[in-house]
């Protein structure tokens, strides 16, 4: 069990030193490799398809996508 805030990293109890590097170093694999539009084809800011997935997002009228990318939002600060 690892205690909360900034005790989980520095304590006697925080997170071992190789693993906070590990997470560190996944998450800027992430932001440098990963989570990019690289084809230059998003529609909006945060669209990371890259013309890859769809999973039907472009069969839904304007109206519908406006209300689900303001449900996903309020989701992410709601996290």
């Amino acid at each position: 069990s690892f205690p909360n805030g900034w005790a989980a990293v520095s304590g006697p109890d925080s997170i071992p030193t190789a693993g906070l590097v590990q997470m560190i170093a996944f998450v800027g694999l992430l932001e440098l490799g990963v989570m990019k539009d690289v084809t230059g084809e998003n529609e909006f800011i945060g669209d990371f398809r890259n013309g890859a997935i769809d999973f039907g997002w472009d069969t839904f009228d304007e109206e519908t996508q406006y209300i689900k990318r303001g449900v996903e939002l309020n989701n992410g600060r709601a996290a």
